[in-house]
């Protein structure tokens, strides 16, 4: 193993000992010598199968077959999921095939950051991960289950299950997901109408043409953003089946494994004498896996929000500091869109998941010692699933890329490092990915231009305002100010300004995400602008630095003048409008984006 992703996770170990031991003493509590339903009174047990069909209810009244929970996600706006439309009802049969049951438990909301981005319902982006981790808890709460499988992919959703299925980490649980959509056009096409449009270059039907043409049908959206990381996360913690995160959706392989995730669960409850629950899967090393094939990746930046808050949802305490650690050694493997050309379906095409994980576990770079919805041991995710006459099979996975410039061994590595920096100065904390960013481009010094909606840096833009070298300070877009929401609405209008060679920079409480790309953005500073953090004294003209190499990010200002300046206010009007004012409550008791955003921080800390 790599000296650094030892000393990394020994360091969790050591830091999380009290919160750890007190989670598995809960869940190993609520674990029971027996099916939970059958500690039930005999009203409630009735009340829990009266819908069931006469075969599943017989089945469960026999405590040998496990009641396998299905919380999903599904709804049919989101192209990633709208495949599920269909699972449950796969997942019952095949449960049925070998005498178990399924009962869909409950189902969670899911938003999509690309129909509400650059409008008001984008702030309920991270609001929305926390719903679906009450959700969860709502649907596994009927004491009624031996498993849960959780149907869920998209950005906030994918965390939002792992967070209330921790809560029950006693179940054995396996995610199941959906696939990509099959290729479009290619994402820098798509990148590049984008900015024409924003010069006023292209009209408002080319922009529509080519946007529908890359978001084109079922399925997840092909460039490397959350959605695609989160399922590449799943795979190397050992929460799918090897191989299952890229398979497309309505295909007989999808099929396949969709079945045999069904089955596969079963193998895994307390009847089957093979228990192993998600608690036991989800510990410090499975954690260190998927921040180190984050970095190897350039994956999102939204999982320096997502991780910690999975990580203390299972009593574990994970900083931006251990990420940025690991980040230092953990080579970039692939290049997919936001930081190469390719998309995902390329990047499965390359080798996939199996090349990558057979290359960092031959560097060292993961614990192959972990617990899976597999079996024990990480090596087996090396494998792909095939079908053979028929049947699911799973075989050796390639030992060598196909295409190196989209997946590269760690010999010849893109980058001897992973591009996630923790920035630090007198303006806060906060994180830049820096795997897009051309080098040239990585350091910035240049007055600020503050503003506090996106609109009106393209107002600015238009007006021709923005000709000149500058840091955008976007403020007053922390968790608590207005519930965190992206803010890719400018990076069609920096992109432009970077083109035309001008030095800009963006600085900001509030988030860019999976698509983070060429400019240089330090973002989820805390404290946030809203509790009076650093960048509420920030004046227009002030010279800011922002450095990506070093990991600074400076406000040069004289520091006496700089803590007698009075902070501005945010907007009024914030949280009024499209359901925000619902979440008034929850954005008070957001946590710092370091601490992962989260209305359930202080809740957790009681375990320590």
């Amino acid at each position: 193993m790599h000296p650094r992703v030892l000393e990394v996770t020994e360091r969790l170990v050591t830091r999380s000992r009290a919160t750890r031991e007190a989670y598995l003493a809960l869940i190993r509590g609520a674990a029971s010598d027996g099916p939970m339903r059958g500690k039930l009174q005999c009203a409630n047990f009735a009340h829990g199968v009266a819908g069931c069909g006469t075969e599943d209810k017989q089945s469960l009244r026999m405590m040998n077959a496990a009641n396998v929970a299905i919380v999903s996600s599904y709804n049919d706006m989101l192209s990633a999921h709208q495949p599920y439309e269909h699972y449950p009802e796969q997942i019952k049969h095949a449960l049925r095939e070998i005498g178990s049951v399924g009962q869909f438990a409950g189902g969670v909301p899911a938003m999509c950051d690309g129909v509400t981005q650059g409008e008001p319902g984008m702030e309920l982006g991270i609001a929305s991960r926390e719903v679906i981790a009450m959700s969860t808890a709502v649907a596994l709460s009927h004491n009624m289950f031996d498993a849960a499988m959780m149907l869920g992919i998209c950005d906030k959703i994918v965390p939002g299950l792992m967070m209330g299925a921790l809560r029950f980490g006693h179940l054995p649980t396996i995610f199941v997901p959906g696939g990509p959509m099959v290729s479009g056009i290619s994402n820098k096409e798509k990148a590049d109408v984008r900015q024409r449009y924003a010069e006023g270059k292209a009209s408002r039907e080319e922009l529509l043409e080519s946007e529908m043409k890359s978001y084109h049908s079922p399925g997840t959206c092909t460039f490397y953003g959350t959605a695609n990381t989160n399922q590449l996360l799943m795979e190397v913690m050992g929460l799918h089946l090897p191989g299952a995160s890229f398979v497309n959706p309505n295909t007989p392989l999808r099929d396949a494994l969709t079945r045999e995730a069904a089955h596969q669960i079963t193998r895994l409850t307390k009847q089957s004498g093979n228990f192993m629950p998600i608690g036991e899967i989800v510990d410090e090393r499975s954690l260190v896996n998927s921040i180190v094939a984050l970095h190897a990746t350039g994956g999102s930046t939204n999982h320096t929000l997502h991780m910690p808050a999975i990580a203390m949802a299972a009593g574990i305490q994970l900083t931006w500091q251990d990420m940025a650690d690991l980040s230092e050694v953990v080579p970039t493997l692939s290049h997919v869109y936001p930081n190469g050309k390719a998309d995902i379906n390329h990047f499965q095409a390359a080798g996939g998941m199996s090349f990558l994980i057979r290359e960092l576990l031959e560097a060292g770079l993961l614990h192959e010692n972990v617990n899976t919805v597999a079996g024990h041991g990480l090596s087996r995710y090396t494998q792909e699933p095939f079908l053979e006459n028929g049947e699911l099979v799973w075989r050796e996975g390639p030992i060598e890329s196909l295409d190196e410039n989209i997946l590269r061994p760690v010999a010849r590595a893109f980058s001897p490092e992973g591009g996630l920096r923790v920035m630090e100065g007198n303006l806060g904390r906060g994180v830049m990915k820096v795997s897009a960013v051309a080098p040239e481009h990585q350091v910035v010094e240049a007055p600020a231009m503050v503003f506090q909606d996106q609109q009106d840096l393209a107002d600015a833009f238009k007006a021709g305002l923005l000709e000149k070298d500058f840091v955008a300070v976007m403020r007053f877009q922390g968790p608590r100010s207005n519930g965190m929401p992206e803010l890719h609405k400018m990076t069609p209008f920096l992109g432009v300004l970077q083109d035309r060679g001008f030095k800009v920079a963006l600085v900001t409480d509030g988030r860019m995400s999976g698509a983070s790309g060429k400019i240089p953005a330090a973002i989820h500073v805390c404290p946030e602008a809203y509790v009076g953090g650093p960048l509420a004294r920030v004046h227009e003209g002030d010279i800011i630095r922002v450095d990506g190499v070093k990991g600074t990010l400076q406000l040069m200002v004289d520091a006496d003048e700089f803590a007698a300046r009075t902070p501005a206010k945010g907007l009024l009007d914030n949280g009024i409008g499209c359901g925000r004012e619902l979440f008034g409550f929850m954005r008070m008791a957001f946590s710092s984006a370091e601490q992962g955003a989260s209305a359930f921080t202080s809740a957790l800390e009681t375990l320590k």
